[in-house]
């Protein structure tokens, strides 16, 4: 009998240790574009020991150059020492605060973090909670092997992609100070918001996370398949969801074009972005460049992105990447920034017509 009696002990331990294991074995999963170090950081597990043990932990899930993928729920390193202790300060503290105020949901954040953005610019303030029942998909043309359109300056070869992409971080980054939720459809996990004048050239982007076809067709279907499956949950959970494709116009060198704007025709809630957006900016030259005037335009087109994506969009050409005048436009950071913004002005101004 005290050989069953031990044998018994023994089973107990054993299920009582494996539990606690397993207990301890938490599991979480990346953010978009979320590298190992911010994941883990994230999850209160910084230094080499924790990416250490992490990539022991998970080797076979990674992707390429140990990458993260979306939606898959990797295990955490158990917690060691203070950090186990702080983590169970936090939560108790967190769970105490949500059983006081009686809420069944977190408040918003003060800030966002978006590595997208470099890491200067990667954690964003909120500011405003004027779009926090918004959601965008912000698209910057071309990217991967296509380049768009080329031009060169001062003996630097530019490509319309880099443009295009950095006028869409410096555009989520805004619209997510003001509290929306934003989908960055085209990505390049280097470059983040850059401020040089000649921008460096790459094949690195993404289309989160997928390769980019080289075929046209392929290529403007993929972001599209993106955007649609995207908004299919989306539009259950936000009252406005709004895209924009950004690209830079490719004509002859004497065809100076100010900023325009295409809509699809057959959504009267893409009309009504288009025309949103250049009034804005009709106004914002009235403001600051008076003498000038804004001879951008807007008008209806049949392109491929606007037809097949099912959220209201607009496409905008933000000049013509031939014209001497309209590249030293494009390539300043401040105009960049400033074209950005006005963009962000428009979709707020669309958001309050649609109450």
């Amino acid at each position: 009998m005290r050989g069953v009696a031990c044998f018994c002990t023994f089973i107990f331990l054993f299920l009582f240790i494996f539990t606690e294991v397993s207990a301890q074995q938490d599991t979480a999963t990346p953010l978009q574009s979320e590298g190992i170090y911010a994941f883990l950081k994230r999850n209160n597990r910084e230094g080499q020991t924790y990416y250490k043990e992490f990539l022991k932990l998970n080797q076979k899930k990674l992707g390429k150059n140990q990458s993260l993928k979306r939606g898959v729920s990797y295990l955490l390193p158990p917690l060691k020492g203070s950090d186990a202790v702080s983590q169970k300060s936090s939560n108790t503290s967190e769970n105490t605060k949500k059983q006081a105020a009686g809420k069944k949901s977190a408040a918003k954040p003060k800030n966002v973090y978006e590595p997208l953005f470099g890491l200067d610019k990667s954690h964003v303030p909120i500011t405003s909670n004027v779009l926090s029942d918004a959601c965008f998909y912000v698209v910057s043309g071309h990217g991967g092997p296509d380049p768009g359109a080329i031009c060169e300056i001062n003996g630097h070869e530019l490509h319309e992609d880099e443009y295009a992409y950095d006028v869409a971080l410096r555009l989520s980054r805004q619209l997510l100070s003001l509290g929306a939720t934003v989908r960055i459809i085209i990505q390049d996990e280097e470059d983040g918001i850059r401020s040089d004048r000649y921008l460096e050239n790459s094949k690195r982007e993404t289309c989160m996370g997928d390769p980019i076809p080289l075929s046209q067709v392929e290529r403007l279907q993929q972001r599209c398949d993106k955007i649609n499956s995207l908004y299919a949950a989306d539009r259950t959970k936000f009252n406005y969801c709004r895209s924009i494709f950004i690209h830079v116009d490719s004509r002859k060198p004497e065809r100076q074009l100010d900023v325009f704007f295409y809509h699809f025709d057959g959504s009267s809630k893409s009309i009504r972005l288009a025309e949103t957006m250049n009034q804005t900016f009709e106004s914002r030259y009235a403001r600051y460049q008076p003498n000038r005037g804004f001879t951008g335009t807007l008008g209806p087109r049949d392109l491929f992105v606007l037809e097949k994506s099912n959220p209201p969009g607009v496409l905008v050409e933000l000049g013509n990447f031939h014209n001497k005048r309209d590249q030293q436009r494009i390539i300043m950071s401040l105009n960049r920034q400033t074209v950005a913004l006005w963009f962000a002005d428009g979709f707020v101004k669309d958001h309050a017509k649609k109450r």
